[in-house]
Parts: C-alpha cells; structure tokens; sequence
C-alpha cells in the first residue's frame, strides 16, 4: 500500500462518492461512510492492513459538479488538513448538457472542467497534502460512440491530464467498467448508466485498490 500508517484520506466526489454518507462526519445511522465504493475501500483495507490505521473521510456530495466541488475546497478538503486526497469528479459536469440543456450559464466545458480541477489540485499540493489519487469519470455504456459517453471519455482525459501535470495517481474508473463491459450488459449494474449497484461499486474499488498497490496478503 502507497499510502503510509495512520494517513488521513480524503476522499471528495459527487453522489457516487456521496452514497448517503453520514452528516455530520462520525454522526448518523448506519455506515459514516455510506455505502458505496469508499466504504469498501475502507472495509477491505482494514480487514487486510489492521496495523495502517488509515482513516477515510466522505466528503462526496450528490449532484456536485467540479464548480461546486471548488465552491466548498476550503472547508472540506483544506481545512481537514488531509495526509492524502483521492477525487472523483465529472459526470455531472458532462450531464448538465443534456438534464439542463436550455440553462446553458450551468454547462461547464471541458477547458474550464480541466482548469479548475488543476486549480484544485494545486492548491492541496500547496497545504501539504502528500499525495493525490485522481479517477476519471464514467459512464456505464459499451458504445463509445454515444454521446454521453463519448462526452465522459473527453473529461475522462482531461482528468488524466491533470493527474500527469501533477504526478498524481491516476485511477481510471472507465477502462474498469469497460473491462467488465465485454462480458456483462451496463444494466445489469446500473439502471441509469450513472449510479451503479454494489457489484459497481466494487469494480471502482477494485480499480482504486490496485492503483494503489493493494495487496490481499496485507
């Protein structure tokens, strides 16, 4: 594992990283970190690395695009002063085009998508985070030719681009699905193509644990 002993992860995204999280922090029923792939990451390293004592804050907030996301930097990543941050942002960026189609102040093009979340990503470096995991948007669709997807895989890349600019670790969530695309139908995970069941979100986790240098042998 590349992350050192008793790191604090921040772990900041939209509904995909939301998955009804507690709020406040460590207050709420059930699971604090939702039920998504951050409370799997979470379960899966501290069944395998019990001596890491690593902790995992959400900070996912449903609907959020990287405008949002910029909005609330201070107060959810800066000031929780986080050893490490992992960042997914994107496909509500890409689905203002189509859900808020004549609102067009709300669209965020794919320059000011990159722009920002290098902004972002600078500013962590700067308040000594020590390392930033970076995962690409996705859209749950085998043809790469539709236009949500085809859109997704544009912001998909400029993601990559800003985890090369900042040697960040790059976790490219779309390659995982479309791996599991080749033998299994996108609705047999996601209805909406978006927001995925459990097996999805076992596949983001899977994806970001390997990036990461999981090991099952701890």
């Amino acid at each position: 594992m590349i992350i050192p002993q008793r790191s604090k992860l921040v772990m900041i995204g939209d509904s995909i990283t939301d998955c009804d999280r507690a709020r406040p922090i460590g207050e709420g029923k059930g699971d604090t970190l939702g039920h998504g792939y951050v409370s799997l990451i979470n379960a899966l390293i501290e069944a395998t690395y019990p001596l890491h004592e690593i902790r995992i804050v959400n900070m996912g907030v449903s609907g959020n695009t990287v405008r949002e996301l910029k909005q609330r930097w201070q107060t959810d990543v800066l000031n929780l002063s986080p050893n490490w941050l992992s960042v997914m942002i994107g496909i509500n960026d890409v689905m203002r085009y189509f859900n808020r189609r004549h609102l067009r102040e709300m669209h965020i093009s794919v320059e000011e998508y990159e722009n920002t979340l290098d902004e972002l990503i600078t500013s962590a470096k700067q308040s000594k985070v020590e390392g930033v995991i970076l995962m690409t948007p996705f859209f749950i669709e085998q043809n790469s030719s539709d236009r949500l997807r085809e859109m997704t895989d544009n912001y998909g890349k400029a993601a990559k681009r800003v985890a090369q600019r900042h040697n960040a670790i790059l976790v490219d969530v779309q390659q995982a699905f479309d791996q599991y695309l080749e033998h299994h139908y996108s609705l047999e995970i996601a209805s909406d193509r978006v927001h995925p069941t459990q097996i999805g979100h076992m596949i983001i986790a899977r994806a970001w644990l390997q990036a990461l240098g999981y090991s099952w042998q701890g």
